[in-house]
């Protein structure tokens, strides 16, 4: 075992050099996630985070898919203009209206979230900062590990439907999924290991109809897909508005059995079973398997990396007192 571990370690070595490489201190992101701050709401708002804590407690509590919900919103926020809080606004044209962005959920729980603190610290905390808390908190409360926050992300002002087109949606290569974590300034660590927050979460069966019946117009199911739990989705999804649950093994728990799935032939999205079959990627998906500790702690790394990627800082942006519209 020690001898299996330390080889697997040193699979995984080029790919956190590349993490550790692959930001680079000069660049305006970098520079901008430098001002961000532990103690940003110290004297301004000491209670921010105990008020997100209670919050997302109560939620989950009452609707354990909405971890999941709010976990995915923070990287659909992340994923298109950087954290800025761009996918909670709500207008005719907006990220939140595209179709892409029907099946996010969670706004609610953001909206509860600052009514409460503007109650208690008027015009102080930004939207941004309320999500990347949100999903947090959420992982937490479901198993997953905890980490520090930096805050003084300022909320931006443009929101355009046509940009989440370029969000992975689970049909795309590797080599797409790479160059689009890489120009966000995360790698292909972050890459594989932030593909396992689907241990927890649901799908709709609309978004695999095609490796169930249609593989790329063979008319024939993706032959990647194991036999049996081919034969369970089709009994699942009988309707494109059906829902199934991205972990088929522990659907509710934040674990690493996600990559123990793919091992199995047992990814639901396209996206998730290219990361072991492909070679860039498979050593990490294979390390990741059989070290869950790993996985939580390069987890909660990899969290960091992408709540600080990009953001607005400065000048920049502006601080929504709904955060559902940009301030008049």
């Amino acid at each position: 075992m020690e001898l299996s571990l330390f080889f697997q370690i040193l699979l995984l070595l080029p790919h956190l050099i590349m993490a550790l490489g692959s930001r680079d201190p000069e660049s305006t992101s970098m520079a901008a996630a430098d001002q961000l701050s532990l103690d940003y709401y110290a004297r301004t708002c000491q209670n921010f985070e105990a008020i997100v804590d209670r919050k997302i407690k109560y939620w989950v509590s009452r609707d354990y898919t909405l971890a999941a919900s709010l976990i995915r919103l923070h990287f659909h926020d992340c994923a298109v203009r950087g954290c800025d809080g761009s996918i909670l606004l709500n207008h005719w044209g907006s990220e939140r209206r595209a179709k892409a962005s029907e099946t996010l959920r969670g706004f609610e729980v953001i909206d509860d979230i600052k009514a409460e603190v503007e109650k208690k610290c008027p015009k102080t905390v930004f939207c941004a900062d309320i999500l990347t808390a949100a999903a947090r908190d959420a992982t937490v409360k479901i198993g997953g590990p905890f980490w520090e926050n930096k805050y003084g992300r300022k909320d931006g002002r443009m929101s355009l439907a046509k940009e989440v087109d370029l969000v992975p949606a689970g049909h795309e290569n590797v080599t797409y999924l790479i160059e689009f974590f890489q120009s966000r300034g995360l790698s292909l660590l972050d890459l594989v290991v932030l593909s396992g927050s689907h241990t927890i979460g649901r799908c709709t069966c609309d978004a695999i109809q095609q490796r169930l019946y249609n593989f790329n117009g063979t008319g024939k199911p993706d032959p990647s897909i194991d036999a049996r739990y081919l034969n369970f989705l089709r009994r699942k999804c009988q309707w494109a508005t059906e829902v199934v649950e991205l972990d088929a093994t522990t659907p509710t728990t934040f674990d690493s059995m996600y990559y123990k799935n793919l091992e199995k032939k047992m990814g639901l999205l396209l996206t998730d079973q290219l990361l072991y079959s492909d070679s860039r990627t498979s050593p990490v998906v294979k390390a990741l398997a059989t070290q869950p500790m790993l996985f939580h702690q390069q987890f909660a790394l990899s969290m960091v990396n992408l709540a600080n990627s990009p953001v607005l800082t400065g000048n920049e942006g502006e601080m929504r007192t709904n955060c559902n519209f940009v301030n008049p």
